[in-house]
């Protein structure tokens, strides 16, 4: 055990018994929890896909952003999809125009043949 002055500033200057060791351990460990890594989460949606399904995947998309994660929205076309390009493309508008207000565009959405991919992150 070790005699730790906890608060020196203070009259009489503050001391505490405790196991230094342990305590500069938990304090590196709380500093270690507090860092976040930055993930890329995945929403993926079709031309087709209703308007509600639309409205929850955006919200989990915010809740992904609001976590400080970054957030790819990807519009896949199957098919016949591929003549109908426009209708994904306000999906993905859409889409894009919701998430502004908790996030910023950092790609703008670009055509890899069968998907439409863009990149949204936190504020």
């Amino acid at each position: 055990m070790d005699l730790v002055e906890v608060a020196p500033d203070e009259r009489p200057p503050v001391c505490r018994i405790m196991d230094f060791g342990k305590f500069k351990y938990d304090k590196k460990k709380r500093l270690a929890q507090s860092s976040h890594t930055t993930k890329t989460k995945e929403i993926r949606l079709r031309p087709k896909t209703g308007q509600h399904d639309i409205d929850f995947k955006i919200k989990k998309a915010k809740g992904f952003l609001a976590n400080r994660d970054k957030v790819q929205v990807t519009v896949l076309f199957r098919g016949r999809e591929m003549a109908h390009i426009a209708e994904g493309r306000k999906v993905m508008e859409g889409v894009i125009e919701q998430l502004m207000d908790v996030g910023k565009l950092e790609n703008s959405p670009e055509q890899h043949s069968r998907r439409m991919i863009c990149t949204i992150s936190p504020k």
